[in-house]
């Protein structure tokens, strides 16, 4: 059993009267951590119930009071998965919150974007959401040789739950392809009541391979044979279901600083690579700096979120191509890291070292990636 970092963060925002959300693409182990912190409320009548269960939308999408108040009798917790199947779950809540503050309520989502509106605007000031990721690498190891050990497999397959506890090879392709075509799709083509998932899959592809790279809207409109505005609200869709997330460029004080194109990287290398079919080793592949970039920018964001730092992320390049692969904004520092699947040692930019003084540098490598991300 692999502990998950959110778990005594979540046991802690357990309160009377009080939502806790709990938000992440499906498979990264949401039921799992909902069953263990069960576990851990000893002593405790807990109620969970499944949104994916007719009859529990149907109680739970009445709105009645006395119907709410007879569900909830006698627990002290109200656990309900897969709160996002459930219509305007939001206000259901609300009503339980307003009338049985004595409950504590726990729920998941896999499309957060919603569900978060619908509970976040009811409940502002009682409830607070968390996101759960893949494993982080400091989740499945904790020293450092066991972790250099395990980076070629993880930049490869990823730290997908069932992926990453696969016994070989074969099996963790079987379940990447599995969760592509089945999980992650269904959460993408729900959320907007799509259809077309050749199209989801062609415009993850030019992601997949654009990583590192600023990406033209208008140049996927062209490449993918749509408009720059379906373009932009698939890649909203995306995000919202958690494959993939935008960096913005820094831009604060030169000229020639360029702000305007986003870059995307994925959650999970692993469905990035099984969105190419790419699953060779490492030493027979030409993308090894695009895994490592997209491997520590994910890592570092997920160990700064689950530590709540708020940190703001960002990319930073100029017109005449000095660049930084992520830029960290913490309290008003900001932190600079360059990334080498190499030993090499990257140098300062000339432009952001004269316009951010006061800002830090460093290269991350084999080598020295454990303090960066544990």
């Amino acid at each position: 059993m692999i502990t998950r970092t959110l778990t005594n963060s979540l046991i802690n925002y357990l309160k009377p009267g009080h939502v806790l959300a709990l938000f992440g693409a499906r498979r990264t182990g949401k039921t799992v951590i909902m069953q263990t912190i069960i576990g851990a409320l000893k002593d405790k009548q807990v109620l969970m119930l499944n949104g994916e269960d007719m009859d529990v939308a149907s109680v739970l999408t009445s709105r009645r009071q006395e119907t709410l108040k007879n569900l909830v009798a006698g627990f002290d917790y109200l656990f309900i998965d897969e709160a996002q199947n459930i219509p305007q779950i939001g206000a259901s809540l609300k009503l339980l919150v307003d009338t049985q503050p004595d409950v504590s309520i726990f729920v998941t989502g896999s499309a957060s974007f919603a569900l978060r509106n619908q509970i976040g605007e009811p409940l502002t000031g009682r409830s607070t959401f968390f996101y759960l990721h893949p494993f982080s690498i400091s989740e499945v190891t904790n020293s450092l040789i066991p972790a250099m050990q395990q980076l070629p497999a993880i930049l490869i397959y990823g730290m997908y739950p069932q992926v990453y506890l696969s016994e070989n090879l074969t099996e963790k392709r079987r379940v990447l392809e599995g969760i592509k075509n089945g999980y992650l799709l269904k959460d993408v083509l729900q959320l907007d009541n799509l259809k077309d998932s050749l199209f989801i899959i062609n415009l993850l592809r030019y992601i997949a391979l654009q990583i590192g790279n600023d990406i033209s809207y208008s140049e996927l409109a062209s490449n993918l044979n749509t408009t720059v505005k379906t373009v932009q609200r698939y890649l909203d869709i995306l995000e919202k279901a958690f494959i993939i997330f935008r960096l913005q460029g820094f831009s604060r004080n030169l000229r020639k600083e360029i702000g305007k194109s986003p870059r995307f990287i994925f959650w999970d290398n692993g469905i990035r690579n099984a969105i190419i079919s790419n699953f060779n080793p490492p030493e027979n592949r030409d993308d090894m700096g695009k895994l490592w970039e997209n491997f520590c920018i994910s890592e570092r964001i997920k160990k700064q979120q689950y530590a709540e730092t708020f940190s703001n992320f960002y990319f930073w390049r100029t017109y005449d191509q000095q660049e930084i692969d992520l830029i960290e904004e913490t309290n008003q520092k900001l932190s600079a890291f360059e990334f080498k699947w190499g030993k090499k040692m990257a140098r300062t930019p000339k432009a952001f070292r004269e316009g951010y003084p006061d800002a830090s540098f460093a290269t991350i490598n084999r080598m020295n990636f454990y303090d960066f991300l544990f």
